[in-house]
């Protein structure tokens, strides 16, 4: 393994559980800064000027970041707004209702860019910009309905809604970008704290199934993959190792071989699991731990419905269905 990756995994100082230091704390550590959120020491980067100009790139990388995690048909140009609010309107189905609120909001959020982007490049040809010119208070109104309608917005995984990723540009726009940045430190440690939780309840529920008992080391590598990749950014040079490491090891958790269940003679009142389902729910326990470290926002819902599972299949040799998936 590359010495980067040895570093990076050192970094994971948890604090002492006697003694934790405030949350926000910032310390170097083997001359990277680092701030501690819920048990974690999390790698942060340099700040942008908090500049018109910065809170577009910033808007946009956080609307383009937002469709890429949620359901598909919600990327509509703002040029078509109105389009979007009157179909809207005029739905009475909840089902297609629910689906038109979501490419209202899409529309939204594209309008907010759009105007921000022109803001910006009327700053740029030295016209100032007030806070309380009209077009930054329909850039506000527009991300901040947007953030509103985001209730009716599921994850591509059809499971739940992230809301969180519907607020964040409306933050973006309405705060400086440094208090932004320390906001997303919040829940990239309430994501892997989540990670935490979902790795602690396979390897809890599974190593007690004779079939599974092995299991432990390949989720543990699986999920500190996904914890490092979590707080580190697309941008980071060491994208390239750890987005390899996080892939390899996610393909050797699905790719796991249980023991065959012994042949019984006569009756017994030993459980028999199902090894089909026991794997289904390894693979859908890999595939949340993607979500969250994708999205670095906390599924709660999705987090504590995985974990009852886990603990039904221990219990009753059978995995719940899931939710089926949305159209791809």
């Amino acid at each position: 393994m590359p010495q980067a990756m040895d570093t990076v995994h050192r970094l994971e100082i948890p604090a002492h559980p006697e003694d934790p230091p405030p949350e926000g704390t910032r310390r170097m550590i083997a001359g990277e800064e680092r701030v501690f959120y819920d048990g974690f020491w999390i790698k942060t980067y340099p700040v942008p000027a908090d500049s018109l100009d910065a809170k577009k790139r910033l808007i946009e990388a956080l609307t383009r970041r937002l469709f890429n995690h949620t359901e598909h048909g919600l990327n509509i140009p703002g040029t078509r707004l109105a389009e979007a609010r009157q179909t809207y309107s005029e739905e009475t189905d909840s089902g297609r209702r629910r689906v038109k609120a979501a490419m209202l909001a899409g529309a939204l959020f594209n309008r907010a860019t759009d105007i921000f982007r022109k803001l910006v490049e009327l700053q740029s040809d030295g016209i100032e910009i007030r806070s309380d010119d009209a077009l930054m208070r329909e850039c506000g109104n527009c991300l901040l309905e947007a953030m509103e309608l985001g209730r009716f917005v599921l994850h591509r995984s059809g499971e739940e809604g992230i809301d969180e990723l519907w607020g964040e540009p409306f933050r973006a726009f309405s705060i400086p970008v440094e208090d932004f940045y320390e906001s997303r430190y919040i829940k990239i440690g309430q994501s892997m704290r989540d990670i935490d939780k979902i790795s602690k309840a396979m390897i809890g529920n599974f190593t007690q199934i004779p079939a599974f008992a092995n299991i432990a080391a390949p989720i543990i590598d699986f999920t500190n993959a996904a914890k490092i990749k979590t707080e580190t950014l697309r941008t980071d040079p060491d994208i390239f190792d750890l987005w390899a490491m996080l892939v390899t090891a996610a393909e050797r958790l699905a790719n796991f071989t249980p023991h065959p269940h012994p042949v019984m003679v006569g009756h017994s009142a030993e459980l028999h699991h199902s090894l089909s389902d026991g794997l289904q729910l390894i693979r859908n326990g890999r595939d949340l731990v993607f979500y969250i470290c994708r999205a670095r926002t906390p599924m709660p819902k999705s987090t504590r419905e995985y974990i009852e599972r886990c603990e039904t299949y221990l219990t009753t040799g059978r995995s719940p269905m899931l939710p089926a998936p949305l159209p791809a």
